[in-house]
């Protein structure tokens, strides 16, 4: 599995980390959606034992082996200047048009940890 990650969204995700420690996981999120569910990419301070690798062209993201179903094996990750998600598309078309960043480390600076993935 393979994330082309635009130029614009690289820089806006490297500053999510805010130079702090963290890895980024892609999650099929249910929690609180009241639909049948968005991609969102969570900052998680350790990864799960059996989190599985996507290579990407920035750092490696993870991904629960059980939510790689909702995925593809090749993506791109891009963003617009103005606008405060990201688009995750495929070959096949785009798979989210609202991807947000939520940051669930234990210590955060100037994070958005408190945002739902469902909201626009």
């Amino acid at each position: 599995m393979y994330i082309q990650i635009t130029d614009l969204a690289a820089k806006r995700l490297t500053e999510s980390l805010n130079d702090q420690p963290g890895y980024f996981k892609v999650i099929y999120d249910l929690e609180g959606c009241g639909c049948n569910g968005v991609i969102a990419i969570i900052i998680v301070d350790e990864l799960a034992a059996l989190d599985a690798q996507i290579e990407t062209n920035l750092v490696p993201f993870y991904v629960d082996p059980k939510q790689q179903l909702n995925l593809e094996q090749h993506m791109k990750l891009d963003t617009e200047e103005n606008y405060p998600s990201f688009k995750l598309s495929s070959d096949s078309g785009v798979l989210s048009g609202n991807v947000r960043v939520r940051d669930t480390r234990a210590v955060t600076v100037g994070s958005s940890g408190g945002s739902d993935a469902c909201m626009l």
